[in-house]
């Protein structure tokens, strides 16, 4: 029996799931996916820094019991305390991050580009492919990666309203992001065909070596007009 963290009964009564309205004659969904909740954990909430943070800290919790000539059970207590605090304090990431992974569905037509997130209030963004100027995908070794959307400077979105799915650094002008999706590199082969119909031009992806705008990414793509 598998688990579908998307499910949940408040969009039970969407009329087409991950979007708000059915979608008008001649439009249709490209792709659609949400973010990957293990890959969401390791990689916007660095859930292995943390676990190595708190090991360090009960370490030296342990260390400094120890060199202060506290018995072993007073030691055993204290260590007990701080894993415990810690442990609480990555569930409660953990359980953000599962919200966030279940709640937020990321779906590409033909015409636009509709972002379904919000824990507890609902947003949808929709972004017409003619907005979008450019779009870079970074991916990773198993092919889970970030797309993340340059719109045209008359577009203005505040970072809180977006964040996470927002382009890592890009705090002056946000830029909105599909985080940690499967298949990454497929998915933006499908946008920039998506993209260059919909403006009726030609577009490729393009391999770059710039590595400056998230080092966890091995290598970019950009969707370029020719």
């Amino acid at each position: 029996m598998s688990l579908n963290i998307h499910s949940a009964p408040e969009h039970e009564l969407e009329p087409e799931y991950g979007l708000p309205e059915k979608l008008p004659e001649g439009e249709q969904i490209v792709w659609q996916g949400s973010p990957d909740l293990k890959v969401l954990l390791l990689q916007v909430f660095r859930f292995k820094a943390l676990l190595l943070y708190f090991g360090l800290l009960l370490g030296y919790q342990v260390f400094t019991g120890f060199s202060d000539g506290e018995s072993a059970t007073a030691v055993f207590f204290s260590g007990v305390r701080v894993a415990a605090f810690s442990g609480l304090g990555l569930g409660l990431i953990a359980l953000l991050g599962y919200l966030i992974a279940s709640t937020t569905v990321y779906t590409i037509t033909n015409k636009r580009v509709v972002m379904r997130i919000g824990i507890v209030l609902n947003m949808t963004f929709n972004f017409p492919l003619k907005m979008i100027e450019s779009a870079d995908c970074g991916v990773e070794k198993k092919g889970f990666g970030d797309i993340y959307l340059k719109l045209n400077q008359d577009t203005k979105i505040a970072i809180f309203h977006l964040w996470p799915h927002a382009r890592p650094g890009q705090w002056a002008a946000p830029q909105p992001a599909l985080r940690c999706i499967r298949d990454c590199a497929a998915v933006s082969q499908l946008l920039v065909q998506a993209w260059a119909q919909e403006n009726n031009t030609s577009a490729k992806v393009v391999q770059t070596p710039d590595s400056s705008v998230a080092t966890h990414h091995l290598r970019y793509s950009e969707i370029e007009a020719a």
